[in-house]
């Protein structure tokens, strides 16, 4: 099977998306496994409405600022600029979600996103199996592939120290702040500040991949690929815009994924902010971004149902 290459995942002869193995992981599962069983058994013991707060709080500043724009719209995607210190400050916050490392991250996407632009794929990339049996393949296990593609960062990503030392160090650096929260709210915000935020933040990624390439709502379609996007637009809020993965499926470059109207995109939000305050410019959308071979509106979809602007957009900010 003849494959395309991605921008990182440069595709050889022998190249196939589709023929690998299932293997577990054993550090990501031990990783995955003790924060959920500490959640199992600390969690109701320690409740209490601050550690609870302190839940939410943390949650949504890793998830929003650090996972959705600093790892994915950012690090992997570049569809927008910052200065590089506020760059490793929304990827270190990304970090603190808990899944890997900035190198860790960029693989584990890039691999899956080769894939899935592939005409075939592997179950797993296409999370295919069911309910139980994908859980435990995503969180667990990984796709060794017997011809993968050859896995490129570029060297400004590369060669950057501070993401050498994170991602070193990337489960560690819960550390300090389990610290800091032992010694303001006890072991109730340790538990509830460390443990509950990162199994939640894992087992909800791994929820909204799950059902977002199963079935949905698809403004947008892709033909000639083993994977459909879909959006999933009761839990845009609660993601922060990352279950429109319809949106982000047709146009994978857009800082913007809630693009249709009604779609809340609180990462799109905060990439506003940024650059209004002049902290970000050069920013992608779908208006001036280069269109996916095979996309078309979905029938019962016209354009003037999108966002405002959505299809003539201008980047903002300089």
């Amino acid at each position: 099977m003849k494959t395309i290459s991605t921008a990182r995942m440069i595709s050889q002869p022998l190249s196939d998306a589709e023929d690998g193995e299932v293997v577990w992981m054993p550090v990501k599962s031990i990783w995955v496994g003790a924060m959920t069983l500490i959640v199992l058994v600390f969690g109701p013991l320690t409740f209490s409405w601050s550690a609870f707060a302190l839940f939410v709080v943390t949650t949504a500043v890793t998830i929003c600022a650090g996972h959705s724009v600093g790892m994915h719209r950012l690090l992997i995607h570049r569809s927008f600029k910052v200065h590089i210190w506020i760059e490793h400050a929304l990827v270190y916050l990304g970090t603190l979600v808990g899944m890997a490392g900035p190198f860790g991250m960029i693989y584990a996407h890039d691999i899956r996103d080769w894939a899935q632009r592939q005409t075939a794929c592997h179950d797993l990339h296409a999370h295919r199996r069911p309910f139980f049996t994908d859980a435990f393949w995503q969180m667990h296990c990984a796709v060794a592939l017997r011809n993968p593609p050859d896995f490129v960062i570029e060297p400004s990503i590369r060669n950057d120290r501070f993401y050498k030392f994170v991602e070193r160090t990337w489960m560690l650096q819960q550390l300090p702040w389990a610290i800091l929260f032992f010694v303001l709210g006890g072991w109730s915000w340790v538990v509830w500040g460390i443990a509950v935020r990162v199994s939640v933040s894992l087992t909800g990624h791994w929820l909204i991949g799950h059902f977002a390439h199963r079935s949905g709502q698809q403004g947008w379609r892709v033909d000639g690929v083993a994977v459909q996007g879909y959006n999933l637009p009761r839990f845009g809020l609660v993601t922060f815009g990352e279950s429109f993965h319809g949106n982000h499926h047709a146009f994978p470059e857009s800082a913007r994924l809630g693009l249709e109207r009604g779609q809340i995109d609180l990462g799109w939000v905060f990439i506003r902010i940024l650059a209004a305050l002049g902290l970000a410019h050069g920013v992608k959308l779908p208006g001036n971004t280069p269109k996916r071979k095979g996309l078309r509106r979905v029938a019962g979809h016209q354009e003037t149902a999108a966002a405002p602007g959505l299809l003539s957009a201008r980047p903002h900010g300089r």
